[in-house]
């Protein structure tokens, strides 16, 4: 199983240092130094989230793949996710296989409704339409991965393409697209009727019940006359240390600072210590703790899944860098060698 890291590049008040924030380029070259370690120490990908708000710095998060691109080797960098509604889906192709280019093959786009709407405002689109806005650029950005001339007829949300070249053309043919989602059946239907790899983020509740959806995918598969072993992946909060409460207490403050943030925005209540330590149990939802209860909790899961890609959110709010660049370094030296051998992938050269 590929293990990998993914980011929403956040930029809040740090809690365990007195508060203090970041400059925005700061913050970015901090998490270019996260990406660069990932790389080293042999990581399958990163993944970089789109948002549009104060609280986060990658509201172009190509750009930063990009300077990504140029500090590391093997890593395959991804957007978490490219919020392809509120996007222009020729320019989404443009801007990956640029990004493909530069890393000599190692781009790829994970697409997503979004579970932020800042950006349908920002660019002048309607929330009314965010399903078919979805649907109907998904369409065009598969036409797109075809290569060729692009014939397009036009939708309610896109325009016609007469016969069109779109350049530049990348080095992966064609260029990978998933799907990411958060466990909406409709969702996950359409990743199988169309044929891409299905990420799915499970951020709360207990794990093993998304075990029926991911069957569901690989079913709709099957009944699509689709590839029935098309890549599944499976995303979650969490934090490693080497200790399993300083872990949580490093953790903690930033993740309940930002859930609660978000959440008194959609009308939920604070997020409590309980509910917390309720997620980072064996059970729960976040990936949490010593390197052992991580590899556990990645084990557990993958034989209710059978899933190929495991993705780790450390930096639920802003964490201080120095102890993401540890937790990375475990995820990288203990965790993945102990994954690996559990599942019987070959040992790193």
């Amino acid at each position: 199983m590929e293990l990998g890291l993914y980011s929403f590049a956040e930029n809040t008040p740090d809690l365990l240092n007195n508060g203090h924030l970041q400059s925005p380029a700061e913050r970015l070259r901090d998490l270019l130094e996260e990406i660069e370690l990932a790389d080293q120490l042999g990581l399958g990908f990163f993944g970089l989230g789109e948002h549009h708000r104060p609280d986060y710095v990658a509201s172009a998060p190509v750009t930063i793949l990009a300077a990504a691109a140029a500090r590391t080797k093997s890593i395959r960098l991804s957007s978490a996710v490219t919020v392809l509604s509120s996007d222009d889906p020729i320019r989404v192709y443009q801007q990956f296989a640029t990004l493909d280019l530069l890393s000599n093959g190692r781009a790829e786009i994970m697409a997503g409704r979004g579970s932020f709407i800042e950006s349908f405002p920002l660019f002048g689109y309607d929330l009314n339409n965010y399903d078919e806005l979805f649907e109907e650029k998904l369409e065009l950005l598969l036409k797109l991965r075809e290569g060729g001339k692009v014939v397009w007829p036009g939708s309610k949300h896109t325009h016609a393409i007469p016969g069109i070249t779109v350049y530049p053309q990348p080095v992966q043919q064609p260029l990978p697209l998933w799907i990411a989602v958060g466990g909406t059946p409709n969702s996950v239907a359409r990743a199988a009727y169309y044929g891409l790899p299905l990420m799915i983020a499970i951020i709360g509740g207990q794990p093993r019940q998304f075990a029926p959806l991911v069957q569901f995918y690989r079913d709709t598969l099957a009944q699509v006359g689709r590839e029935t072993t098309l890549p599944v992946g499976i995303s979650s909060h969490g934090f490693i240390a080497q200790d399993s409460q300083d872990a949580r207490d490093i953790a903690f403050p930033a993740h309940s600072d930002a859930m609660s943030r978000i959440g008194k925005e959609r009308g939920w209540s604070p997020t409590t210590r309980a509910q917390f330590e309720a997620g980072a149990s064996p059970q729960g939802a976040y990936v949490m703790g010593s390197p052992q209860e991580v590899i556990d909790k990645i084990l557990q899961q993958h034989e209710w899944f059978k899933h190929d890609r495991f993705g780790l959110q450390m930096s639920v709010g802003t964490l201080p860098h120095d102890k993401v660049m540890k937790a990375i370094e475990l995820y990288g030296t203990v965790v993945k060698p102990a994954v690996d051998k559990a599942l019987g992938a070959p040992a790193a050269p």
